[in-house]
Protein backbone atom coordinates (compact mmCIF):
# COMPACT_ATOMS: atom_id res chain seq x y z
CA UNK A 1 0.00 0.00 0.00
CA UNK A 2 0.91 3.50 -0.45
CA UNK A 3 0.22 5.87 1.80
CA UNK A 4 -1.40 9.51 1.08
CA UNK A 5 -1.77 11.88 3.95
CA UNK A 6 -4.56 14.72 4.34
CA UNK A 7 -3.99 18.13 5.31
CA UNK A 8 -6.85 19.82 6.73
CA UNK A 9 -7.23 19.64 10.64
CA UNK A 10 -11.03 19.46 10.23
CA UNK A 11 -13.13 16.02 10.50
CA UNK A 12 -15.02 17.01 6.75
CA UNK A 13 -12.09 18.08 5.40
CA UNK A 14 -10.19 15.28 6.22
CA UNK A 15 -12.91 12.88 5.07
CA UNK A 16 -13.42 14.58 1.69
CA UNK A 17 -9.82 14.86 1.22
CA UNK A 18 -10.00 11.17 1.71
CA UNK A 19 -12.16 10.47 -1.11
CA UNK A 20 -10.19 12.34 -2.99
CA UNK A 21 -6.96 10.75 -2.56
CA UNK A 22 -8.79 7.13 -2.66
CA UNK A 23 -9.90 7.45 -5.94
CA UNK A 24 -6.19 7.91 -7.29
CA UNK A 25 -5.62 4.32 -7.03
CA UNK A 26 -6.87 0.77 -5.34
CA UNK A 27 -3.53 0.80 -3.71
CA UNK A 28 -4.01 3.68 -1.76
CA UNK A 29 -4.35 3.87 2.19
CA UNK A 30 -5.28 7.37 3.49
CA UNK A 31 -3.24 8.79 5.74
CA UNK A 32 -4.73 11.10 8.85
CA UNK A 33 -3.65 12.40 11.79
CA UNK A 34 -4.02 10.82 15.53
CA UNK A 35 -6.66 13.48 16.46
CA UNK A 36 -10.28 13.49 17.95
CA UNK A 37 -10.91 14.73 13.81
CA UNK A 38 -8.67 12.67 12.38
CA UNK A 39 -10.63 9.44 14.36
CA UNK A 40 -14.02 10.79 13.19
CA UNK A 41 -12.66 11.05 9.51
CA UNK A 42 -11.54 7.57 9.83
CA UNK A 43 -14.72 6.03 10.57
CA UNK A 44 -16.20 7.93 8.05
CA UNK A 45 -13.89 6.67 5.78
CA UNK A 46 -14.20 2.86 7.09
CA UNK A 47 -18.19 3.48 6.30
CA UNK A 48 -16.93 4.09 2.52
CA UNK A 49 -14.49 1.21 2.71
CA UNK A 50 -11.73 3.59 2.33
CA UNK A 51 -8.64 2.10 4.61
CA UNK A 52 -6.45 4.63 7.05
CA UNK A 53 -3.54 4.49 8.44
CA UNK A 54 -3.51 6.81 11.76
CA UNK A 55 -0.21 8.61 12.25
CA UNK A 56 1.89 10.46 14.75
CA UNK A 57 0.82 8.15 17.74
CA UNK A 58 2.85 7.95 20.66
CA UNK A 59 0.62 6.15 23.65
CA UNK A 60 -0.79 2.92 23.56
CA UNK A 61 -4.16 4.33 24.34
CA UNK A 62 -4.02 6.31 21.06
CA UNK A 63 -3.27 3.12 18.98
CA UNK A 64 -6.16 1.67 20.93
CA UNK A 65 -8.65 4.51 19.56
CA UNK A 66 -7.13 4.08 16.33
CA UNK A 67 -8.08 0.52 16.10
CA UNK A 68 -11.81 1.06 17.39
CA UNK A 69 -12.30 3.83 15.40
CA UNK A 70 -11.59 1.16 12.36
CA UNK A 71 -8.40 2.48 10.94
CA UNK A 72 -6.39 -0.32 8.55
CA UNK A 73 -2.83 0.67 10.26
CA UNK A 74 -1.74 2.48 12.99
CA UNK A 75 2.02 4.22 12.90
CA UNK A 76 3.47 4.46 16.02
CA UNK A 77 6.71 7.04 15.99
CA UNK A 78 9.52 4.86 17.86
CA UNK A 79 12.34 6.93 17.08
CA UNK A 80 10.96 10.30 17.71
CA UNK A 81 9.40 8.38 21.41
CA UNK A 82 13.17 7.34 21.53
CA UNK A 83 14.86 11.11 20.81
CA UNK A 84 12.71 11.99 24.39
CA UNK A 85 14.00 9.16 26.07
CA UNK A 86 10.88 7.37 26.34
CA UNK A 87 11.53 3.65 24.65
CA UNK A 88 9.69 3.76 21.48
CA UNK A 89 9.93 -0.52 20.86
CA UNK A 90 8.09 -0.29 24.48
CA UNK A 91 5.35 1.27 22.76
CA UNK A 92 4.69 -1.56 19.73
CA UNK A 93 4.97 -4.06 22.68
CA UNK A 94 1.90 -2.31 24.36
CA UNK A 95 -0.09 -1.85 21.19
CA UNK A 96 0.58 -5.52 19.95
CA UNK A 97 -0.37 -6.79 23.36
CA UNK A 98 -3.60 -4.34 23.37
CA UNK A 99 -4.37 -5.64 19.74
CA UNK A 100 -4.06 -9.30 20.83
CA UNK A 101 -5.92 -8.79 24.08
CA UNK A 102 -9.16 -7.60 21.63
CA UNK A 103 -8.58 -9.35 18.59
CA UNK A 104 -8.02 -5.75 16.89
CA UNK A 105 -7.27 -6.47 13.00
CA UNK A 106 -5.29 -3.22 12.48
CA UNK A 107 -2.09 -3.19 11.71
CA UNK A 108 1.22 -1.85 13.25
CA UNK A 109 3.22 0.13 10.61
CA UNK A 110 6.45 0.79 13.05
CA UNK A 111 7.55 4.12 11.82
CA UNK A 112 10.36 6.70 12.75
CA UNK A 113 12.92 4.11 12.31
CA UNK A 114 16.62 4.83 13.27
CA UNK A 115 18.33 1.71 13.45
CA UNK A 116 18.63 -1.83 12.83
CA UNK A 117 17.80 -2.99 16.43
CA UNK A 118 14.48 -1.19 15.80
CA UNK A 119 13.91 -3.56 12.78
CA UNK A 120 15.26 -6.56 14.87
CA UNK A 121 12.88 -5.25 17.81
CA UNK A 122 9.63 -4.39 15.63
CA UNK A 123 9.58 -8.54 13.56
CA UNK A 124 10.19 -9.77 17.12
CA UNK A 125 7.50 -8.21 18.73
CA UNK A 126 5.37 -9.32 15.56
CA UNK A 127 4.55 -5.61 14.22
CA UNK A 128 2.96 -6.09 10.47
CA UNK A 129 5.13 -3.76 8.66
CA UNK A 130 7.94 -1.26 9.13
CA UNK A 131 9.06 1.64 7.06
CA UNK A 132 12.89 1.05 6.63
CA UNK A 133 14.96 4.40 6.02
CA UNK A 134 17.72 3.53 3.05
CA UNK A 135 20.45 4.21 5.08
CA UNK A 136 18.99 1.87 7.92
CA UNK A 137 18.07 -0.73 4.82
CA UNK A 138 22.25 -0.79 3.69
CA UNK A 139 23.16 -1.27 7.37
CA UNK A 140 20.53 -4.57 7.58
CA UNK A 141 22.71 -6.06 4.81
CA UNK A 142 26.06 -5.58 6.35
CA UNK A 143 27.95 -7.72 9.15
CA UNK A 144 31.62 -7.95 9.88
CA UNK A 145 31.65 -11.77 10.39
CA UNK A 146 30.07 -11.77 6.83
CA UNK A 147 33.14 -9.39 5.06
CA UNK A 148 35.45 -11.63 7.38
CA UNK A 149 34.25 -14.61 5.73
CA UNK A 150 34.56 -13.28 2.20
CA UNK A 151 37.56 -12.57 2.74
CA UNK A 152 38.47 -15.98 3.58
CA UNK A 153 36.68 -17.43 1.19
CA UNK A 154 38.74 -15.49 -1.33
CA UNK A 155 42.39 -15.72 0.16
CA UNK A 156 41.76 -19.75 -0.03
CA UNK A 157 40.48 -19.51 -3.38
CA UNK A 158 43.59 -17.61 -4.62
CA UNK A 159 45.48 -19.54 -2.48
CA UNK A 160 44.19 -23.47 -4.68
CA UNK A 161 44.54 -21.32 -8.05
Amino acid sequence: PISAEVISLEADGMYNEGLELAKIHDNVVVKIPMTENGLIAVRRLKAENIPTNVTLVFSPLQALMVAKAGAAMVSPFVGRLDDISTPGMELISQIQGIYQNYDLQTEILVASVRHPLHVLESAMIGADIVTIPYNVMQQLTKHPLTDIGIEKFLKDARANQ
